[in-house]
């Protein structure tokens, strides 16, 4: 089976950048340098009912990928309510450099997306917190800032990224064994046409629909290939890809990436729906967006034909 191989090797990369990442998160907590960003980024993430350290975690996000947001949140240990809204910005706004270029490719503005998913990120944590039973627990966490030790602090550290290590081991594995599954047995291009109604609910060409289901299942990097492969073998025109990714920017990988928030204890449906009403938005929108762009420039057309 090819896809042990393949497996091993992308949780080694995802492994090198999480490690690292999560080491220096813990150098930053334990030395207070997490405590003072968030004394500039609170009253920002206040309004959306987090704490002021959520900027690092959110950032990190954006550089990275899930797994390290996984073992972060890990280490702050923030409660339930607040962990959950945070998940859900990073769920949105992770992987901007991989990501973006393959958006770009397929035929949007990097700058658009980088806009459109920075603003799901803040409007979907502004729903959830309004939602969302409890309130802010207005306490600070971080759980090696705690430690008056740096070997006692390094070996909480160790035992955190041990089993995220494993975590991501697993589930990468697992994930793409099910992906090579679906491959030989054709099950991906079954499902295709019974989604072509919920395409049109969603606003979504039906010559989306292959991309738009690998791009939920596996997520907007392992499904690259094939979106971009749709694109240039002219299955998915320039404005059909553009229109997907206005969405998936927004809301993809919804089989994997929730379920490792699993792991912390969040429920999965909080971490779902608010992307897909984002989402479902964002594509009305554009779409609205080319219909007022297309009637402007008939009216200057038409302005210019009777000046003539």
């Amino acid at each position: 089976m090819t896809a042990l191989p393949k497996g091993v090797k992308t949780a080694w990369w995802l492994i090198k950048i999480t490690v690292p990442v999560s080491f220096a998160v813990m150098l930053l907590d334990f030395f207070g340098a997490l405590n003072y960003i968030a004394g500039y980024t609170g009253p920002v993430f206040n309004l959306i009912g987090l704490p002021g350290v959520s900027a690092v975690v959110f950032i990190t996000s954006i550089f990275t990928n899930i797994y390290s947001v996984v073992a972060i949140l890990a280490m702050l240990g923030l409660p339930l309510r607040e962990g959950t809204i945070l998940a859900t910005m990073c769920l949105i706004s992770h992987g901007f450099l991989i990501e973006s270029a393959v958006m770009k490719r397929t035929g949007s503005s990097v700058t658009r997306m980088i806009l459109v998913r920075l603003s799901g990120s803040f409007l979907a944590a502004w729903m959830l917190n309004l939602v969302m039973p409890g309130e802010m627990s207005g306490e600070m966490h971080g759980i090696i800032a705690a430690q008056t030790d740096f070997s006692l602090a390094l070996m909480h550290w160790l035992k955190s990224i041990t089993a995220t290590v494993i975590k991501i081991l697993i589930l990468v594995n697992l994930l793409l064994i099910f992906q090579q599954i679906m491959e030989e047995f054709g099950w991906i291009a079954l499902i295709n046409k019974p989604l072509r109604p919920l395409m049109k609910l969603f606003g979504l060409p039906q010559s989306t629909t292959l991309s738009w289901v690998v791009a939920n299942l596996i997520g907007l990097a392992y499904g690259s290939a094939i979106m971009i492969d749709q694109k240039e073998k002219g299955k998915m025109s320039s404005k059909d890809a553009d229109l997907l990714n206005h969405h998936v920017a927004v809301s993809h990988s919804q089989l994997e990436d929730p379920l490792l928030f699993i792991t912390l204890g969040y429920t999965l449906h909080w971490l779902i729906w608010p992307r897909l009403l984002m989402a479902v938005a964002a594509v009305w929108m554009r779409r609205a967006g080319i219909k007022y762009q297309t009637e402007i420039r008939r009216k200057v057309a038409n302005s210019l034909q009777v000046k003539a």
